[in-house]
């Protein structure tokens, strides 16, 4: 624990212990429910604990040679109207997760950049797994080909500048919370990188 810039301490902290698990639910390649016994560290049994098992994705905020963000306005079928979002995808088996970013951001918009910096890889549910998302910002993003997308979801590619980006996700126009962190992070470590502007 540190408190005040000063380290009081270490408390070891302990895991807890997945004794066996067990499919309750394969509804397909996208949704995987278990059930877990899980010894606790004072080593209580709990004999069913819910997991969740979805893919990984990789979400992407891109921004083009002129300085423009890539987003989608788009709907979902778990939000009420439209929603602002990034480049974002399922990854593959076996795939990592830059390769997949690379392939989405191609896929989905039909451009390709030449700088990546990795912004981290986040668990959706601790307590439930559910997935990991890795998060990317593409700087110098270049339109290559036509989009290639096999999304469900009706779509619109928009061009913002940084202002217009800062406010929507001011205003929650990104709706999803792995969406709101990528254009929060990416935003912030432009910053820091001395380009705060751009």
């Amino acid at each position: 624990m540190v408190i005040r810039g000063q380290d009081v301490g270490k408390k070891e902290l302990r895991v807890w212990e997945t004794v066996s698990r067990k499919t309750v639910l394969k509804h397909n390649q996208f949704l995987t429910v278990e059930s877990h016994t899980v010894r606790l560290p004072d080593g209580k049994i709990i004999p069913d604990w819910a997991w969740l098992v979805i893919p990984s994705a990789a979400i992407i905020l891109a921004v083009t040679e002129n300085n423009y963000y890539l987003c989608f306005r788009q709907t979902k079928y778990a939000v009420a109207g439209t929603t602002l979002a990034p480049v974002g995808g399922m990854l593959e088996p076996d795939e990592t997760p830059i390769k997949a970013a690379k392939r989405e951001l191609l896929e989905e918009t039909g451009y390709e950049a030449t700088d990546w910096v990795n912004l981290g890889s986040y668990i959706l549910d601790p307590n439930r797994g559910i997935a990991t998302m890795h998060l990317f910002l593409a700087l110098n993003a270049k339109r290559v080909a036509e989009p290639n997308s096999d999304d469900l979801e009706d779509q619109e590619l928009l061009l913002l500048s940084r202002d217009e980006i800062e406010n929507a996700l001011k205003d929650g126009e990104f709706k999803i919370l792995a969406w709101s962190a990528v254009v929060a992070i990416a935003l912030n470590y432009l910053d820091s990188d001395g380009n705060s502007r751009t």
